[in-house]
């Protein structure tokens, strides 16, 4: 019974001290407790554990005189490689095909909407400077976020001074790489210094953090142009933000989705050629969806996380929001590397080549999610365009035997901690969203979780993580419906990388896609298929006519 009563003396006592305590610890309220999480006591357990409850609320409150601030992350680090698992260290010359001879367009529009490994062919063979690049962007961003909401801070001045001396550095011999004077934008839970980072919510509107994220680091030396910061749903949930509703720009009747709401809006809209976006459990994949774009969630581990906001340190993820799975490739080239800074991160090479042959790729399916009358033709379209292309589909079913539905409570755990002042002290009822599915509810729910079943998860997950890996070792890529059965669950818990492409348009005319998954570590694979189909389809072209101008 110890173990038990632990998990329940923690749910009392997290309980209990939500508020300011009235009353005493007696059998009555243990009872109360008891019932919150399944259990029950006999007499003589529930007074044997009254001192201790006390003892242990005592020390939750000394606790709690210790800020930690949301950068502090747990000593506890999650770790997705299965048992024996080794990423590749070497690292190979990297070959994205790009090319310098395709014409630039005369309408600024057309500009705006091309892919970056053709913008970056432009700028590097100077058929367009940085400092042009960057005004278009920029002066449609002034046009159009308003409309649709997805915009925090615009840097005007640092980007065209960055954008400058980008130019500056090609005229005297220097090019950094494909990302050389390209322009984009960051979901602003990323910190910059000297600029607002503020989750999108209410009580950190104004927070500024006196550092900059690792990625936005990285980029910058890679020469990109740092355009501005875009709104997410606050705290890291669906599109609501403390200044509105992030839309679509297919409809602007629609929410953007979540929480990568501005990254995939403005992408969408012509306003960046990409954005960086971040997943816990779909956030690069639902507004990707939604807004018509190619979204790449990387392994966990392969970005570093440092001077981003912390939702769930065991799921957290950041990943582009571009036009192409190219694009995603050339960025995820820059992102990718173990830090210091991020005890979670993962040291890995990242390998791509253009020049690869797609059709020498070991591609499954899960094909029970293609069948039925749910199915929708869109995805079915997929499974039979790879086909005619000459790629062998390998038909497989996504069956574990642990259920990731009760897993998730793992996240509403490491959220309510992220946030446990908000909690505590009121703050909640700052945030827009206060629905029962919304972050103040989800995080006073999760104090209820006890410390025991959390820790029982993270076994449960230790099984999943086996077992996934043994389902996906034998392929090289995975085609799933982006939303069927618990895959967006799964992967997320076991850190998979999945790439999020459009497919097409419902009857309604919303965008829909199609995944890709992968092995831990595999996203050139991922991206070298991604890259096959777009190039042989047109979804990813298509553009909300609203903006084409």
């Amino acid at each position: 019974m110890t173990l038990f009563a632990l998990g329940a003396a923690s749910c009392i006592a997290l309980g209990f001290s939500l508020g300011k305590m009235n009353g005493e610890i007696t059998p009555a309220s243990i009872d109360g407790a008891s019932d919150l999480i399944g259990l029950s006591f006999n007499p003589a357990e529930k007074d044997s554990m009254i001192n201790t409850l006390k003892n242990q609320l005592n020390n939750i409150e000394n606790s709690r005189k210790v800020q930690l601030d949301n950068s502090v992350s747990p000593a506890l680090v999650f770790n997705p490689l299965p048992r024996g698992f080794q990423p590749e260290l070497r690292q190979s010359p990297l070959d994205f095909g790009i090319s310098e001879s395709i014409p630039l367009p005369t309408r600024e529009a057309d500009i705006a909407y091309s892919p970056v490994h053709q913008l970056a062919g432009w700028i590097k063979s100077r058929k367009l400077s940085s400092e042009r690049l960057t005004q278009i962007y920029l002066d449609r961003i002034k046009t159009y976020s308003d409309t649709l909401q997805a915009l925090i801070t615009l840097m005007e001045k640092e980007a065209l001074e960055k954008a400058r001396l980008m130019d500056a550095e090609l005229a005297s011999g220097r090019y950094r790489g494909p990302l050389h004077g390209i322009p984009y934008g960051i979901k602003d839970l990323l910190a910059v210094k000297g600029t607002k980072t503020t989750w999108g919510a209410m009580p950190y509107k104004d927070q500024e953090i006196d550092e900059t994220a690792q990625i936005v680091t990285q980029l910058d030396d890679a020469g990109a142009v740092l355009v501005g910061k875009f709104t997410l749903g606050a705290l890291a949930m669906g599109d609501v933000w403390y200044g509105g509703v992030t839309k679509n720009p297919w409809n602007l009747e629609q929410g953007s989705s979540g929480s990568s709401a501005g990254s995939a809006s403005a992408v969408s809209a012509g306003l960046v050629p990409f954005a960086i976006g971040t997943e816990t459990l779909g956030s690069i994949v639902s507004p990707s969806t939604r807004n018509g774009v190619t979204g790449l969630r990387p392994t966990y581990g392969r970005v570093s996380k440092h001077g981003a906001m912390a939702l769930s340190w065991s799921m957290d993820k950041i990943g582009p929001i571009s036009r192409s799975a190219l694009d995603n490739a050339i960025v995820l080239s820059v992102i990718n590397g173990k830090d210091e800074k991020d005890a979670s991160s993962i040291e890995a090479a990242f390998n791509f080549d253009a020049k690869k042959d797609p059709k020498s790729l070991k591609v499954g399916y899960f094909k029970s999610f293609f069948e039925g009358e749910r199915v929708s033709e869109n995805d079915k379209n997929v499974i039979s365009t790879l086909q005619s292309l000459g790629i062998e589909l390998h038909p497989l079913e996504l069956k574990t035997s642990i259920s990731a539905g009760p897993i998730v409570m793992m996240l509403m755990v490491e959220g309510a901690a992220a946030f446990d002042e908000l909690t505590r002290l009121g703050w909640d009822d700052q945030l827009v969203a206060q629905g029962r599915n919304a972050w103040p509810n989800l995080f006073r729910a999760a104090r209820f979780i006890p410390a025991v079943e959390y820790v029982n998860l993270s076994r449960q997950r230790t099984i999943l993580i086996e077992e996934m890996n043994k389902l996906m070792k034998d392929y090289d890529v995975i085609v799933t419906p982006s939303y069927a059965g618990q895959q967006l669950q799964i992967t997320n818990l076991t850190g998979h990388p999945a790439l999020c492409m459009p497919n097409g348009f419902a009857s309604n005319g919303s965008p829909t896609s199609i995944t890709l998954l992968g092995n831990l570590f595999e996203e050139n694979k991922l991206l070298l298929l991604g890259d096959f189909i777009q190039k042989n389809t047109d979804w990813q072209a298509k553009r909300p006519p609203m903006f084409d101008k």
